[in-house]
């Protein structure tokens, strides 16, 4: 099963819009994906989820990434990183069953020209401590507002193929 991961807790962002569009592109292609919006998190998770602590909740959005094999992160830039919400997402997360050997694809986006080139590096180190397979073409989105159509699709020629390439390379991996 194929999750993708929407990076923020941001109401209204371009990622979860980023999100949808893979998720359609993977059903495209005949792919079925999982979709977690940060914004589903519980809204307390860090004090009612972390530590081995679990609310009903919680333990549901578990399940969904022990059954995950693959996973696909849409990152935000934010202060030169990915959001902090992520990775307190990731460390309530169980280790190993939620992440430990599985596969992973990653996108940065970002409002600026770099599409988020520092924060998927950074992340880039979380996924290999948690012992995640890396999927080596990595999609860095700058610009992002003037990237989206008023469906949320892309529409530019250069990131259909790029993210078109970057889901069949992630659909072999």
């Amino acid at each position: 099963m194929v999750t993708i991961i929407s990076g923020t807790n941001r109401p209204g962002s371009n990622t979860l819009k980023v999100a949808k569009y893979y998720q359609d592109a993977l059903a495209e292609k005949g792919q079925e994906a999982n979709l977690l919006n940060l914004m589903d998190l519980p809204e307390n998770f860090i004090q009612t989820d972390m530590f081995g602590k679990r609310s009903e909740a919680f333990a549901k959005i578990l399940g969904m990434m022990e059954r995950s094999a693959k996973f696909i992160f849409i990152i935000p830039e934010y202060n030169g990183s990915f959001p902090g919400v992520l990775k307190a997402f990731i460390d309530a997360c169980d280790f190993p069953g939620s992440f430990y050997d599985k596969k992973a694809c990653l996108v940065g986006i970002s409002g600026g020209k770099y599409g988020n080139i520092r924060g998927i590096d950074h992340f880039v180190g979380v996924c290999g401590y948690l012992h995640m397979n890396v999927l080596p073409l990595r999609l860095h989105i700058p610009a992002i507002k003037t990237e989206l159509d008023e469906h949320n699709a892309f529409f530019k020629e250069d990131t259909l193929k790029f993210t078109g390439e970057q889901l069949d390379k992630f659909i072999a991996f």
